[in-house]
């Protein structure tokens, strides 16, 4: 008979703290909310109602006036990542106001091969400070994820909003589908395993 209990976390044998931070204290991370992903081959499930949840986050952050960075991930020309196009251009209800940071992209890690680092540290974040990134985005399994744990290896606090994040059903090795709902919530829990704290909504992290 299998062990039904969960395990402790990997952040609470190294003693980690995973408190969510108070939005006042941090830097909100908006990770690739493209147009890409909200119709055509890269459709997300939930995809309106994450990104209804980023606008939100955005206007909280925007009234604590924390410093606020958009990452865009360019896939080149005629790909649904086209940061010239419509298609792969943030979307409206999140576009960057004057004055916030666009970070351009092209791999799942936002930090890696991008002026990520050079602009936080502009901000007052510089790597190895223990700054809270807050992060919300597309999509929870890939670029949120891998960013999450970019985060963490370079000594920030990451912590990803759950509500903000959207992902799509994907084919296992065995040939099964893996539900979206299924892949987000194992994103979402490695995340809190090691690299950072998720809350589930905008409102529950602390002002």
């Amino acid at each position: 008979m299998s062990n039904s209990l969960p395990s402790t976390t990997l952040r609470d044998v190294i003693g980690l703290d995973s408190r969510p931070p108070k939005l006042s204290d941090s830097v909100l991370l908006l990770i690739d909310y493209q147009n890409t992903y909200r119709t055509g081959v890269m459709a997300l499930e939930g995809a309106e109602e994450a990104l209804a949840a980023g606008a939100r986050l955005l206007e909280r952050a925007r009234a604590a006036g924390i410093p606020v960075v958009h990452v865009i991930n360019d896939g080149g020309e005629n790909t649904p990542y086209d940061i010239r196009a419509r298609i792969g251009a943030i979307s409206d209800e999140v576009a960057p106001a004057d004055g916030e940071a666009v970070v351009v992209k092209q791999f799942p890690n936002a930090f890696h091969l991008t002026e990520l680092e050079k602009t936080l540290t502009g901000l007052g974040a510089a790597p190895g400070s223990g700054k809270n990134l807050v992060i919300g985005g597309f999509m929870t399994h890939m670029c949120v994820n891998y960013t999450a744990q970019g985060a963490f290896n370079l000594g920030y606090r990451p912590t990803v909003v759950a509500e903000a994040t959207a992902t799509r059903a994907l084919t296992t090795p065995d040939g099964t589908v893996l539900p979206a709902a299924a892949l987000r919530a194992a994103a979402l829990t490695t995340i809190t395993d090691l690299f950072g704290t998720v809350v589930s909504t905008v409102d529950a992290l602390p002002a």
